[in-house]
Formats: C-alpha cells, structure tokens, sequence
C-alpha cells in the first residue's frame, strides 16, 4: 500500500489524530504521521514546505490517488473508520523503514568534499601572499560537505565556526577514526615544524587519496605572533587560511580565557582587602545577604562546607593540607591513602544558625600573599610587566604587593580547557584551581572566591602539553569515521 512521504532529517516526529493539536504543533514539526484527512481549517501553507509527511488517510491506503494540492486531503472519513488494524501496521512498518533511512542519512558517511586548487608559483611567494591569494571556501559549505548538521555550527563570519557538542552525542555510536600525532620536531631552515608538516600531511590524505581526515591545531598566542617565532597556521602551501584570521583572535577564545584569569586575581586582591578593612557581621552580610528577610548558602558557599578528602602519603600526614576532592582520580591511586574532614568544620546549612566563631572562620580565608602563586595574564609579549607592584592608589589603604603578568596561553584555564571533557567536568577542574595558601597553610582554590567559567585552547608546550582540545580531537575523530584519519601536533 502506498504512502506519501517527503524526506528530511528529523529532530521531532509528531504523531496526530486530533486535528487541534495538529494545528497548534504542525508549523513546528519536521515529521507528520497524518491518521485522519486534513481539516478543512488548517491551510497547506500553515505547513512548512520542507515538512516529512506520512499519509495514513483512507485513500492513500486504498490505493486511491487523492487531490495533488497537499499529500493531507479532506474527505468525510475519520481515523477510526478508515485505518483497520492490518492497515495500521503495515503503515508504521513502512514509517520505520522511512525513519531508519533517515536515521542513516545522519549518520557517518563519506564526506562529499571539494578541495581548493592550487596554484603553486616559483619563487614560491611569502605566506602572506599565497594565503591571501586563495579564496577560502563558505564555511556553511564546508560544514556541509563534511557532514555537519546545521544546529550544530556556530558561524563567525564567513570563514570560521565553532562545533556544538551535541555532534558528539549524534555519533555517538559511530566507530573513531584513526589518531596520529606529529612529535616535536626542530624546524627546518626553511620553517617546516609541526604544523607545516601536520597540515601537509591531512592535505595529502583528504586531496590526493579521497580520505576523510582533520589537521587539530592549537589557537596561535598574539606573543609569538609578533615576536620572533612568528605565527602558527603552518607555512607555504601548507597553511590555514585566512591566516590573519587564525593568527589573530580567531572566535576569542584567549580573550575569554584572559578575562576569565584575570576576574579570578581581581578577586583575590579585592578579597585580600575586605576582609583587612571589615568586621566579620559586614563581611558575612555581603557573603550571605539577606533576601526577603532569609539568608541563604550559595551553591559554592555550600561546597566550602562540605566534606574535603586528601590524598597522603604513608609517613607524611603532615601533607594534609594540599587535597584533593572527594572525586579526585588521585585517590585510587595505590601509594596514597585517604584523610576525609570538613573543610571548615561546620556541618550547618542554615546560615542563621552559625556561631560567631563559625562566621570568623566562614568569611574569612586569611590568605597569606607571600603564597600567592595566581598571576594576571596578557596576550602580548610586554617584558616591563614581568615584574610590577599592585594595590598603589590611596582607595587601596596601603595592601600593595607585588605580582607580575605571565602571557595568557599560559594560564592554567587554558590547560584546563584544553583537557577537559565537557563542560561539567570543566567548571569541576576550575573550582580546584589552587590559587594561594592561607595563613594556616590551608590551600585557597577558586571555588573558594567563586568559580570564572567560560569556553578553545591553545596552551603553550612549554608549561602545559601543548596541544590543541581533548573535545576538538573528540570531534574529529567522529567526522572522519572508522577509516578517517585526525592527525594533531
């Protein structure tokens, strides 16, 4: 028996009998499972015309043609009347075997890929001159030639984009692709490193052997950039292009990580202040202020509460007070054994019902600044803030000290970024950010100022493992599929 069916990808798949419901859902729906003829009061053009229909109708089953205005037509039967029960199952044997395709349609397959031409010239010209003289592709093009659906792309002008995760959870049973990785290398004289020969390397298998496969490479620092090293988007005819695009900015992801790092230093000072200028009532009224006459914790107000495990070695309990959480892979580790306490000793969550001392030591973190080891970050070479002194102005009242600015794909949050495995996971890492001592030589992490999040990477190699993210590999190796290649440097 026949059906109408119109084929798209879909995300809903909305089964109707009642024509009211239909009629406040179908403009939203990209599948219809149509059991009774089309209402007299919904119009075809209510309909969006890129819609999958499943007609059920009576004389689509019977065989009958119907009107060709819309695949839903208007006659005097009702879904009960018409369908029988055979009716009905060979129809949604046929609505399986429709989804199953489209289903498919998501899934992996090989990518339908144009690569660029190129034109190499002799003398080959500068970087700059043959990234500039080749007209980059769309990036919604690009993102649909290798499978790429379109909610799953967040598009920065015309040649950049960054991936939803959601991709991972769509392929989620789609097999990996195969992982290499180009070691550190010396440059040749002629500037070929790692990135030059990764970027060769995936040019090589996607242009002139038709393999699915990705380049992952870190986001350039602006340091390097203007420095002596210069860029990091490889080299001749073997580069990423736009290369000011890449070289510069890119989607701010460093930005954000700069802005991020410093928030978290700005707090620490800022800390570091109010409590030497306020009483333990000020302090806990601006901590826990009241609202609506009711004080409450805050989610990280909570956590400083609750139980803290450490992860000591035998003979050294002395080392306490340098923990882990209590859902530190460190603790299964079979060397160390596990100290378990409150953190501040109080097991309350009312904050009415804490005692003076227990307010003291709640609102107060004592940092000790000769401990601090958290520095503000700058996207620049700028060797004059190597060293600087801070806290000078008079609003101040005399808590200077000194600090210094490191450059920011150095920061810690940039590693973090680059080796978490979501988001969850990410804002966990953040929270455990050791950022100084305090006075009793207690460790001061984040979660304890409050916790900066924000989201790509590019740490340096030479203080973090300086590759590009665990997610951007994820991904890739997802695109390429089972025969694909990802090969990162």
């Amino acid at each position: 028996m026949p059906f109408s069916c119109f084929s798209m990808h879909p995300q809903k798949i909305l089964m109707y009998q009642n024509h009211t419901l239909m009629f406040n859902k179908l403009h939203d729906a990209v599948m219809v499972v149509v059991g009774s003829t089309k209402p007299k009061e919904i119009p075809v053009t209510l309909t969006n015309p890129d819609i999958t229909t499943v007609d059920c109708s009576h004389d689509i089953l019977s065989g009958q043609n119907g009107s060709s205005e819309h695949p839903m037509r208007l006659n005097n039967h009702t879904s009960s009347e018409a369908i029988g029960q055979l009716s009905v199952a060979i129809c949604m044997q046929n609505l399986i075997k429709v989804t199953e395709r489209l289903i498919q349609d998501q899934q992996h397959m090989k990518w339908n890929l144009r690569c660029l031409k190129l034109q190499p010239l002799s003398p080959v010209p500068s970087d700059i001159e043959i990234s500039r003289a080749q007209t980059p592709k769309a990036i919604d093009v690009l993102a649909k030639e290798i499978g790429l659906l379109t909610d799953e792309t967040e598009v920065y002008g015309q040649t950049k984009a960054k991936v939803r995760l959601s991709l991972l959870e769509r392929l989620k049973d789609q097999p990996g692709g195969k992982y290499v990785l180009v070691a550190g290398i010396t440059p040749t004289p002629l500037g070929e490193g790692k990135s030059t020969v990764t970027i060769g390397l995936v040019q090589a298998l996607t242009a002139h052997l038709k393999t699915n496969s990705f380049a992952c490479l870190r986001q350039p620092s602006q340091g390097p950039t203007f420095g002596v090293k210069g860029g990091a988007a490889g080299g001749g005819y073997a580069q990423v292009i736009p290369m000011e695009e890449f070289n510069l900015h890119l989607t701010g992801d460093i930005h954000a990580i700069t802005a991020a790092n410093n928030l978290l230093a700005a707090a620490i000072d800022a800390r570091i202040l109010h409590e030497g200028t306020q009483s333990d009532k000020a302090l806990y009224n601006r901590l826990v202020p009241l609202v609506h006459g009711k004080r409450k914790f805050s989610a990280i107000q909570v956590a400083r509460l609750k139980e803290r495990c450490c992860s000591v070695t035998p003979g050294n309990e002395e080392s306490k007070g340098h923990c882990f959480q209590s859902n530190s892979p460190h603790l299964s580790h079979a060397s160390f054994f596990t100290l378990c306490f409150q953190r501040l000793g109080i097991t309350k969550m009312d904050p009415d019902t804490l005692t003076t001392d227990e307010i003291s030591r709640f609102v107060r973190l004592d940092i000790d600044t000769s401990t601090i080891t958290w520095q503000r970050v700058v996207d620049t070479n700028d060797r004059f803030l190597r060293k600087i002194t801070v806290g000078q102005a008079g609003t101040e009242k005399g808590f200077a000290r000194q600090t210094q600015f490191d450059i920011a794909v150095a920061s810690e949050i940039m590693a973090i970024l680059a080796l978490a495995s979501g988001l969850s996971d990410m804002k966990e890492r953040m929270g455990k950010i050791v950022v100084a001592n305090s006075k009793q030589d207690q460790p001061v992490t984040a979660e304890d100022l409050g916790t900066p999040v924000f989201v790509h990477a590019g740490p340096f190699a030479n203080i973090a493992h300086g590759s590009s993210s665990v997610l951007a590999d994820k991904i890739a190796l997802k695109l390429v599929g089972k025969e694909g290649y990802v090969v990162i440097s």
